[in-house]
């Protein structure tokens, strides 16, 4: 089997980008209210053919069997609005994310958006979590390290403030993808820097604090290939030595997406950071969409990059399978039959 842990939903159907204009444009509180009091406008035929025809027809494709699903990543924009609109977009984001997990059994697995206004209080992304989990089986979440949009004005991911959050992840055994939402800063782009800026900052902001350490029911993954984590190997190491920082114990809680879109970057990870610690990812339709001219392939198409790695029968499984099911044990009940 060959579960992808890292997919977002960003084909929606229009009634999911026309509630989300209407609720930005409301400049009153009756208007906020009149948008809060419906749902999105989308049909489940709507939701199959904009699932059957990308994402369901590219998996099918290129072989693999499930995909880890969450909304679409750039469209969370914490920074913008408040702590309501976060909240009302991110619970029907969620549930919408749910709608296709049911309408297509066996082929993905939820994975929940949370509501992190810059300055609100974290309790409002457990109690969205809590429910995602407890009433609608999601297998984990992403946890946006910076939801400023890119001022990285919030507290880091050691401080206090996530200790809630934290706990209630252990508590419900599930995982954290680390994923940063739309840049807010026109120099900084959001998919080609911000995101793989972010996958950097948020491994040195546990490594360098430890504070993995307080939580040892903690997971985290990194997408993206870990940003520049693998390539600077030395250099993070080489830091932890001076420093007095546990890197082993760091990296034995966090896990790194094979989100590389060339072979010498797959082989590279794939040499450098333990076979433990990686996830086969694509996120699948998402940053690259077009096809590298040398193979005629997807750029995003992994699978094929990792079958041409020197992998082993039994790493390869690891990569494919078995690390996904360790750190995401909910998984089991969207799995596919065998």
């Amino acid at each position: 089997m060959i579960i992808d842990c890292h997919g977002h939903f960003t084909t929606t159907p229009p009634g999911v980008a026309a509630w989300r204009e209407a609720q930005l444009a409301a400049s009153t509180a009756d208007e906020l209210d009149a948008v809060a009091a419906r749902e999105y406008e989308v049909t489940d035929d709507e939701i199959r053919d904009a699932v059957g025809g990308a994402q369901l027809a590219q998996q099918r494709e290129r072989g693999t069997d499930l995909t880890i699903f969450s909304p679409r990543a750039s469209w969370m924009a914490h920074h913008v609005g408040d702590e309501r609109t976060s909240r009302e977009w991110t619970r029907r984001q969620n549930d919408l994310i749910h709608r296709v997990c049911t309408l297509f059994p066996g082929s993905f697995a939820p994975v929940a958006q949370l509501p992190q206004s810059p300055g609100a209080p974290i309790e409002g992304a457990v109690a969205e979590l809590r429910r995602c989990v407890e009433e609608l089986g999601f297998i984990g979440c992403n946890v946006n390290p910076d939801p400023s949009g890119g001022r990285w004005d919030g507290p880091a991911l050691s401080d206090a403030y996530w200790t809630p959050l934290w706990e209630a992840m252990e508590e419900l055994d599930v995982p954290g993808m680390v994923h940063v939402s739309a840049s807010d800063n026109p120099t900084v782009h959001t998919t080609g820097a911000y995101y793989l800026a972010a996958d950097t900052t948020a491994f040195m902001q546990a490594l360098s604090s430890g504070f993995l350490s307080r939580h040892p029911g903690l997971r985290l993954v990194i997408p993206h290939g870990g940003g520049a984590v693998p390539y600077h190997w030395g250099r993070f190491r080489g830091m932890a030595r001076d420093q007095g920082w546990d890197f082993e114990a760091t990296m034995a809680q966090i896990w790194f997406d094979t989100c590389v879109y060339h072979q010498p970057g797959i082989d590279l990870l794939l040499e450098v950071v333990p076979t433990s610690q990686v996830l086969f990812g694509s996120e699948m339709i998402g940053a690259v969409r077009g096809t590298d001219p040398d193979s005629g392939r997807h750029w995003d198409d992994t699978k094929a990059y990792i079958e041409a790695s020197a992998l082993d029968a039994a790493a390869r499984e690891a990569v494919f399978e078995g690390n996904a099911r360790r750190v995401y044990p909910r998984i089991e009940g969207w799995l596919p039959a065998r």
